[in-house]
């Protein structure tokens, strides 16, 4: 099947909750007639909702998921649920105006809440048998939960699209009562085989069930996956990711609105390392299939429309220059054994400790007698991690403490000598550099330093490697 020329576009959970804002200039603005049309917008959960479904990404306090899965028979994850609907019922009455919308909104958030009720006590019951397991149904209960908050958000959108007069259409991918197991480029044909992009606006959600399961790979970054995958599925002109802001050089809230810069265009080399370092442009995998399908990919900021927002696409910078400064808070874990030295086995024995306990690795170093993992996790987690070293190592010096990675980043940061005007800013600014180092890729350099001098770190990076830089390559412009 083609589809004419169009963009995918995709709006977070954080946006999506001043979507009444979007709809007056993202989703119609001073557009009408066939200007409204060959845009497909890919939305996330209200903000917060899916927190409630699974659990708070940033506090981990439990939300329905993460109760269902701990039941100990006090049903704690009705109540959860029931906050759910109540959450979905605020959010939509926020959004939608008229008062039939808002019954068709309460009808839908009825049948799916109550349907997932009645799926999460039948599980129950059947796993009350000894020849079922619930452990082994746990990934599936996610992904129906997680589809709630997509299908709601995806449906009330439409709702409100429609009643300005907009041809909006709701592509549910979320597999609701569908009897029919499909992969995702299955779930996306079905879901787009009769929609006509030149008179219709597809509102989708970011949820798609499939048989890859999404979430067993992916987790919570899915919905930039099914965006993705959509984009590649219809040979999409542009893949654009809606944001609350600018990609940036910096975070303003540290260096100041005035100081940051929008990066205006850059690549996916870049895309990687700021996912590396938790401040996501796009998912990995997902960058990977547009980069593969050959989609650009445009971040701009939902509030600012007239803003042409960020290019990311497989071009090399026209001239080497830091980009971007990010910070990380990480665990340095750290492996010293004097009998290292040419003997093979301590970093892969290291590596399948943190596997096992589900550890990310966000970078690394090593010497003829230490290698040490800088990790994202908490501290108990890393001692589990050490705990099952020190069985393997007995002899073995194993430590771990709270720091941070800073990290100046760039399409291209060759001659720049940024290693060492870095390392001098920070002595300037009385910061204290555990660990440096850049890689032969030269695309970022990473300056291990106190946790809580984290966010100084940046603020005296910034100002040294893109600032004053900016100010010296004015200059002798001029």
């Amino acid at each position: 099947m083609t589809f004419p020329e169009h963009t995918v576009e995709k709006i977070g959970g954080t946006s999506m909750s001043r979507v009444r804002e979007l709809r007056d200039t993202l989703f119609i603005g001073d557009r009408n007639g066939a200007d409204l049309y060959h845009r497909v917008f890919v939305v996330s959960a209200f903000g917060g909702i899916t927190n409630l479904l699974l659990e708070h990404k940033k506090t981990g306090e439990p939300g329905v998921y993460a109760l269902f899965a701990n039941d100990d028979s006090d049903h704690g994850w009705l109540d959860a649920l029931s906050r759910v609907a109540k959450a979905m019922s605020e959010a939509h009455a926020a959004v939608l105006e008229n008062q039939g919308d808002r019954a068709l909104a309460e009808d839908f958030v009825r049948e799916r809440i109550e349907g997932a009720r009645s799926c999460l006590f039948d599980l129950q019951r059947l796993c009350s048998y000894g020849h079922f397991r619930l452990s082994s149904q746990m990934m599936i209960v996610r992904e129906l939960l997680s589809g709630l908050g997509e299908a709601h958000s995806a449906f009330v959108t439409t709702l409100m699209l429609q009643r300005e007069g907009v041809n909006a259409r709701f592509v549910d991918l979320s597999g609701w009562r569908d009897e029919i197991e499909r992969s995702l480029e299955e779930r996306i044909a079905s879901g787009f085989g009769d929609v006509d992009l030149s008179c219709e606006m597809p509102i989708v959600t970011g949820y798609a069930q499939c048989r890859e399961g999404l979430m067993r790979e992916y987790d919570r970054g899915y919905s930039e996956v099914t965006f993705s995958n959509i984009a590649a599925y219809t040979k999409a002109k542009e893949a654009i990711i809606h944001k609350e802001f600018h990609l940036s050089s910096a975070d303003p809230a540290l260096v100041g609105e005035a100081a940051v810069r929008k990066l205006g265009h850059t690549n996916y080399d870049v895309a990687d390392q700021l996912s590396n370092m938790g401040m996501e442009a796009i998912h990995p995998k997902a960058a990977k299939i547009l980069r593969q399908s050959k989609v650009a990919l445009r971040v701009t900021n939902a509030f600012d429309p007239e803003d042409p927002g960020t290019l990311v696409d497989d071009q090399p910078a026209q001239s080497p220059a830091v980009e971007i400064i990010t910070g990380l808070d990480v665990v340095a874990l750290e492996l010293f054994e004097q009998d290292m030295v040419g003997v093979k086995g301590y970093d892969a024995t290291a590596l399948e400790a943190l596997r096992r306990h589900n550890v990310r690795i966000a970078s690394k170093s090593s010497n003829a007698n230490t290698i040490t993992h800088y990790v994202e996790a908490s501290l108990k987690t890393v001692r589990r991690v050490i705990s099952d070293l020190e069985k393997s190592f007995p002899s073995a010096d194993i430590s771990a403490r709270s720091v941070a990675v800073v990290s100046a980043i760039g399409r291209d940061l060759s001659g720049l000598q940024s290693f060492s005007a870095g390392l001098q800013a920070l002595e300037k600014a009385d910061i204290d550099v555990i660990a440096a180092q850049q890689t032969t890729r030269n695309v970022d350099i990473q300056f291990v330093v106190p946790r809580d001098a984290a966010s100084d770190a940046i603020v005296a990076l910034h100002e040294e490697l893109i600032t004053k830089s900016a100010m010296t390559h004015f200059d002798k412009a001029a």
